[in-house]
């Protein structure tokens, strides 16, 4: 375990609508050089960046065309390297984000896999044998290469699969997943690993990470030996690099080799119980919003198998939100976040905090972009100031990647930076808290303290610590194992001997 993960809070940067310094309304490298003391000063000693290498970018940069080149919107690969020397300078970790099951139709790899003759690359991608032979249960694209066949998609049309093989194997087209055509894909994504790692690159994020391998069983074991492969690698020649993977299955993706697995928004999950269960009947039932009613046992039914599973493997991560979801702000007010991001902070695990989240930026009801749809409305630009564009860009609005939030009261990190009760300085504090304390951590001890249907508070506690949330809209009160001072709150709470009394939307931490 890279031992700089213990204490990581990690920032993740949409690239293109972080900050713009060349004025074409496109965010750039450049602009994240120069808000690497704001990213400090915010407690995060980690980034994570979205896809900026070179792309078509008909699904914002997860459709690669050049795996080792950045995309020219952003700057050059110099510019990347100096952000990774700077950024390290500041005590700053920065991860990529590796796309390993798919390229763009237009990489060069797709291009000499499409040709009639063989050649290196034929079986870098999955085909069948024949123009009209489809792919059952995948999507597939025919009718576009001299080669005589159709190839599998992974995502949009843009984006055909790479081939890691196949372990329950029904066509003879599909090859194994030890065949050296897909030990081949390995190995060249473990290239590109290497080629980031060399010029400074602490790590990845990985893609649909657990999606390799194709009719994998249950368990994805044959996606999971190519990881514990890769694992392998980095062990021996980058110690301190971290993978962490979109698998949002810790028991297999740690097992597996990743050092952090998401705890991502699905429906029903735990997660999701915090604070987007409003896709169900009866209206939000959200724990986390204060007139939700929600039920603090739907979140540790799930979350405290996964965690006392995997405790001794590696972190599961929580995040305020990232690109493909939901901002919370479009369900909770800034009283709200404040209590949901004391609990993603104070919990095991590695946490990230999605660029813009920390002021409280809204969802916005925007057109789709470059393949984002419904996703779009998370990946506004940053709104730095009341200056143009909110200090995102001088270049004209009609310029910009996507556009601002124009409200009167659009949150900004200028007008919350002087306002010590602001959502910008509760999470400077929550972050100042957790490197202060190493209980707070990733490894420190985790256990329910006082937790009851459809009551509150909820209190656990990290080693010696405890932390308790009151998210409600009303008092609520605790008997507590022992004394202590309270050495943290949010909102109005006394602590009287044993007796904890909370006022609305109260958060504690007592020591």
């Amino acid at each position: 375990m890279p031992n700089w993960l213990k204490d990581a809070v990690f920032y993740e940067i949409y690239p293109q609508s972080f900050k713009d310094t060349n004025g074409d309304g496109i965010g750039d490298f450049n602009g994240i050089i120069e808000k690497l003391d704001y990213v400090k000063e915010l407690g995060c000693n980690a980034l994570w960046i979205n896809p900026c290498y070179d792309s078509p970018f008909k699904d914002a940069g997860y459709d690669v065309r050049d795996y080792k080149k950045v995309a020219p919107r952003y700057g050059t690969n110099e510019d990347l390297y100096r952000l990774f020397e700077i950024a390290h300078k500041k005590g700053i970790h920065v991860l990529l984000d590796l796309v390993p099951g798919h390229t763009s139709e237009e990489h060069e790899w797709f291009k000499e896999s499409k040709k009639a003759t063989d050649n290196e690359y034929t079986n870098r991608y999955v085909w069948t044998h024949h123009w009209i032979q489809g792919i059952a249960g995948h999507p597939y694209i025919g009718g576009e290469a001299d080669r005589n066949g159709c190839y599998m998609l992974n995502f949009f049309k843009c984006q055909p699969a790479l081939n890691y093989g196949f372990l329950n194997r029904t066509e003879d087209w599909q090859l194994a997943p030890d065949h050296p055509d897909c030990i081949a894909t390995r190995e060249a994504m473990k290239d590109v690993m290497r080629f980031w790692l060399d010029h400074g690159c602490d790590g990845f994020r990985v893609d649909m990470a657990d999606s390799l391998v194709k009719e994998d069983d249950e368990n994805k074991s044959a996606t999971g030996k190519i990881w514990k492969n890769i694992r392998e690698m980095l062990d021996t020649e980058y110690p301190e690099a971290a993978i962490i993977s979109e698998w949002s299955n810790p028991k297999q993706a740690l097992k597996y080799g990743f050092h952090a697995d998401f705890y991502l928004d699905h429906h029903g999950n735990g997660y999701n119980t915090l604070l987007r269960d409003y896709e169900t009947e009866g209206g939000d039932k959200s724990f986390l919003k204060k007139d939700g009613k929600g039920d603090i046992m739907r979140f540790l039914q799930d979350y405290l198998p996964k965690y006392d599973n995997t405790k001794n493997d590696g972190y599961i991560s929580f995040i305020t939100c990232n690109h493909d979801t939901p901002r919370p702000r479009r369900t909770l007010d800034m009283d709200e976040l404040k209590v949901a991001y004391a609990m993603f902070l104070t919990l095991p695990g590695v946490p990230f905090i999605y660029y813009g989240d920390e002021i409280g930026m809204r969802y916005l009801d925007v057109p789709t972009k470059e393949g984002g749809y419904t996703r779009t409305g998370s990946r506004t630009p940053m709104q730095w100031d009341n200056s143009k564009n909110h200090g995102f860009s001088n270049a004209d609005t009609s310029r910009l990647y996507l556009p601002v939030d124009n409200a009167d009261d659009a949150p900004t990190v200028a007008d919350q930076l002087n306002d010590k009760n602001s959502l910008l300085n509760t999470v400077k504090e929550l972050t100042s808290l957790r490197h202060k304390y190493e209980d707070l951590q990733a490894d420190g001890d985790f256990e329910v303290v006082y937790a009851e249907p459809e009551s509150f508070p909820f209190v656990y506690k990290r080693g010696k610590l405890l932390v308790a949330i009151n998210p409600s809209d009303k008092k609520a009160y605790v008997k507590l194992p022992s004394k202590g001072e309270c050495i943290y709150s949010i909102g109005e709470v006394s602590l009287s001997d044993y007796e904890l009394k909370m006022a609305p939307q109260s958060f504690a931490v007592i020591g």
